[in-house]
C-alpha cells in the first residue's frame, strides 16, 4: 500500500519535533512518499533580504527574485533537513524536487498574476516509482517545471495530491496542526464533497485549511482516500476527518 504524506515546513523548525515526526512516518507499513512545504522558513528568508511577502486570498505571490529564495529553501534547506531526519530514523530518503526528473510539470497559476506560482499540469512518476521501487523513501520539494524549463512555485497541498492521484496511492494524509476540519470547535469524523461545499459557503472553514479542504475533495474524487488531521494521522488510520466523494458528513464523538 502506497501513502503519500503531506507535512507543513513548520515541523522542519523543531528540531524534536522533525525527529518524532521522521519516527512515525519510518513506523508506517507500505511504501510512503512525504511532501513538505515550507511557508513560514520562506517568508522569513525574503524579511532578512528585504523582498517584500505579499498575499492574494490565501495564497503567496511569487517575484522571480522571491522564487529564488524559494527554491533555495524548498528544495535545499528544508527538504535535506526532513530527508536527514528520516535518515536518522532509518529510512533511506532521497530529498528531490518536482523539477527533478519532470516529476511534477506546472502552468502559471491565473495567467501569471501570482508572479512565479503554479498549479501541477502533469506527474511524470517515474523518478519516484524508481526510488520506490529501490526501497527508499522520497521526500518531495513542491516546486514544480514550469513551461519555460524554470521553477515555479507549487502549493504543497496541491503537490501532494497531485503526486497521489499520479502515483495511484492508496491514502493521502493531510498533516496540519488541527485534529482535523472544525466545526464548532468538533472535528469531522467525515466529510463529502457536497458538505465541504456546505461549510465552505458558510464559511465556517476559513484561510488555508478551506484551500486544503477543496483540493482534497478533488483528490477524494480521483479515488484517493484522504484524511486531514494532525501527527495522529500517522499512528491511527481513524483519526483526523476523511473526506470522501459521497454525500455523507458525520461529526466525530
Amino acid at each position: 500500500m502506497l501513502t503519500v504524506v503531506k507535512v507543513g515546513g513548520a515541523v522542519a523548525d523543531s528540531p524534536s519535533e522533525l525527529a518524532r515526526l521522521a519516527r512515525a512516518v519510518a513506523a508506517m507499513p507500505g511504501e510512503r512518499v512525504l511532501v513538505h512545504g515550507g511557508g513560514a522558513e520562506i517568508t522569513r528568508w525574503q524579511e532578512r533580504l528585504e523582498l517584500q511577502v505579499c498575499w492574494h486570498e490565501g495564497r503567496r505571490v511569487t517575484t522571480p527574485e522571491a522564487m529564488k529564495v524559494t527554491a533555495m529553501v524548498l528544495s535545499g534547506w528544508v527538504n535535506k533537513r526532513v530527508a536527514a531526519a528520516l535518515i536518522g530514523a532509518g529510512e533511506a530518503a532521497v530529498g528531490v524536487s518536482g523539477e527533478d526528473g519532470g516529476l511534477m510539470r506546472a502552468a502559471r497559476r491565473e495567467g501569471g498574476r501570482l508572479g512565479e506560482v503554479g498549479e501541477v499540469e502533469d506527474v511524470d512518476p517515474r523518478t519516484v516509482r524508481a526510488l520506490l521501487e529501490a526501497g527508499m523513501l522520497p521526500v518531495v520539494s513542491p516546486v514544480s517545471r514550469g513551461p519555460d524549463g524554470t521553477p515555479l512555485n507549487v502549493n504543497a497541498d496541491e503537490a501532494a495530491i497531485a503526486l497521489a492521484v499520479g502515483l495511484g496511492a492508496k491514502r493521502l494524509l493531510l498533516v496540519s496542526d488541527v485534529p482535523g476540519i472544525l466545526v464548532d470547535g468538533s472535528p469531522l469524523g467525515r466529510i463529502s464533497g457536497s458538505g465541504a461545499s456546505d461549510v465552505l459557503e458558510r464559511a465556517v472553514v476559513k484561510g488555508g485549511m478551506a484551500l486544503k479542504l477543496r483540493q482534497a475533495v478533488d483528490a477524494a474524487r480521483a479515488g484517493v482516500e484522504v484524511r486531514i488531521g494532525d501527527r495522529r494521522l500517522l499512528a491511527d488510520p481513524a483519526a483526523g476527518t476523511r473526506v470522501v466523494p459521497d454525500a455523507r458528513t458525520e461529526v466525530a464523538s
